[in-house]
């Protein structure tokens, strides 16, 4: 399956039981084992066993390998490896203490979801495998300036 697919279809399964700060990680240049790591946040243990559940379901039914899933006895933190993409479905506490982004975070991959993200992840389509994508500079807040005088 084509990894876009294959993300695709991996995100929507994880919007369909509500994951809460989805992102998608390119890691091709990190490592040959896969090409995305997908991190999620689930509210309980059930929630995150359902999301893992969907993935697979999803990723099955779309003609993809899950090649195995960890986790899911405790729900805690469950991985599911689906070959080419590797999702982290962790609750919140455990995502901010283990924080994967900064492991896999150096390349987000942009692509569009469907529910808005409080956390202000990415929002447009992904952008090509030959472009680099550039983080934009956070803009500058200058001061205000002083428009009337003061009057007695």
């Amino acid at each position: 399956m084509d990894i876009r697919k294959l993300q695709r279809v991996i995100v929507d399964a994880l919007e369909d039981v509500k994951a809460q700060d989805i992102k998608v990680f390119n890691t091709s240049h990190l490592t040959s084992l896969f090409d995305r790591v997908i991190v999620a946040s689930g509210t309980s243990n059930r929630q995150t066993k359902a999301l893992a559940s969907n993935v697979r379901d999803s990723v099955k039914e779309n003609g993809g390998d899950v090649i195995s899933t960890e986790g899911d006895d405790v729900g805690e933190w469950v991985l599911v490896d689906c070959g080419d993409a590797v999702v982290h479905i962790l609750q919140p506490a455990l995502r901010q203490y283990y924080n994967l982004e900064e492991i896999w975070g150096d390349k987000p991959v942009r692509i569009k979801l469907s529910t808005p993200d409080p956390f202000g992840g990415a929002r447009s389509s992904e952008p090509d495998e030959d472009e680099e994508e550039e983080e934009a500079a956070p803009a500058v807040k200058k001061p205000a300036r002083k428009t009337a005088a003061r009057r007695k």
